[in-house]
C-alpha cells in the first residue's frame, strides 16, 4: 500500500524543518521523514541534537540549547500542519514521477522530494574506529562526556565543532587535549579566546592520528607530526 504527498521531505535538521514550516504555511501538506533515534547525526532534529548552547541563531539573544530550538522548530512545523514519520529512508526512486521512496516495507511516493540529509560526524578513516566506537571512541560531547569523568580526553580537530566539543568536556575531564594538523586553529575567533582560556585544555600542533590504540577500548592514540614525520604516542 501506497501513501501520496504533494511534498516529501527527508531529513529534519535545520534545513528540513525549514522546508516543512515553508511548505505547509503553503498548504502542500508536506510529509517528513524525519530519521531514527541514535546518538549520532543521522536523529531527527540532525547534528544540533548533539551540540550543547546555540549562540549564533536570530532572535534568541541569550543562546538557546539546540535540542530546545530544534524543538521548537518542529512544533512550529506541525502546527501548519507537517506531518511527521519518525523512521528512516532505505530507498529513494527520482528516475520518474511520481518521486518514489520507501521505509523498509512501506512505500512513499510524491510530486516533489525535498532532500535535507544534512551532515554526519566526520570520522579519521582508521580500521579501529569501527570496532572501538561506544568504547572509548565518541563522536559526541554531549552524549557521551558522562562517561569519561576525571579522564583525560583527547579531541581531533581544529574547527568551531572540535573546540565547543572539548570546552564542554572540561566539564568532566580532568584535561582535554586538542590534537590539530597545522600549526593554526581554523575555528572561529570567539572560539578560540575560549579554548585558549580554559585551564583545562591544552594543544597537540601539527600532529596527525595515525593510529587509535585498544583492544576492549580506547587506551591512546598514535600520531605523526605533519612537518617532521616523526611519531609518538599519548595514552
Amino acid at each position: 500500500m501506497s501513501q501520496h504527498s504533494k511534498v516529501l521531505i527527508i531529513g529534519s535538521g535545520p534545513a528540513g524543518l525549514t522546508a516543512a514550516i515553508y511548505t505547509a504555511r503553503a498548504s502542500l501538506q508536506p510529509l517528513v521523514i524525519e530519521g531514527e533515534p541514535s546518538s549520532t547525526s543521522d536523529q531527527p532534529g540532525g547534528q544540533l541534537m548533539l551540540t550543547t548552547e546555540v549562540e549564533n541563531f536570530p532572535g534568541f539573544p541569550e543562546g538557546i540549547m539546540g535540542p530546545e530550538l530544534m524543538m521548537r522548530c518542529r512544533e512550529q512545523a506541525a502546527r501548519f500542519g507537517a506531518q511527521f514519520i519518525t523512521e528512516k529512508v532505505t530507498k529513494i526512486d527520482f528516475s520518474a514521477r511520481p518521486f518514489q521512496a520507501w521505509v523498509r516495507d512501506q512505500h512513499y511516493t510524491a510530486d516533489s522530494v525535498i532532500v535535507s540529509t544534512g551532515a554526519q560526524s566526520l570520522m579519521l578513516g582508521l580500521p579501529e574506529e569501527q570496532r572501538l566506537i561506544g568504547h572509548g571512541l565518541s563522536t559526541c560531547a554531549t552524549c557521551d562526556g558522562f562517561f569519561f569523568r576525571n579522564q583525560e580526553i583527547i579531541v581531533v580537530g581544529g574547527g568551531d565543532s572540535a573546540l565547543e566539543e572539548a570546552q564542554f568536556l572540561t566539564k568532566f575531564a580532568s584535561k582535554v587535549s586538542i590534537i590539530v594538523r597545522r600549526d593554526t586553529l581554523r575555528a572561529s575567533k570567539i572560539m578560540q579566546e575560549r579554548a585558549h582560556a580554559n585551564p583545562k585544555i591544552s594543544f597537540v600542533w601539527n600532529s596527525q592520528v595515525t593510529k587509535i590504540v585498544g583492544d576492549a577500548s580506547v587506551s591512546g592514540v598514535e600520531l605523526r607530526d605533519t612537518v617532521t614525520g616523526a611519531t609518538s604516542s599519548m595514552a
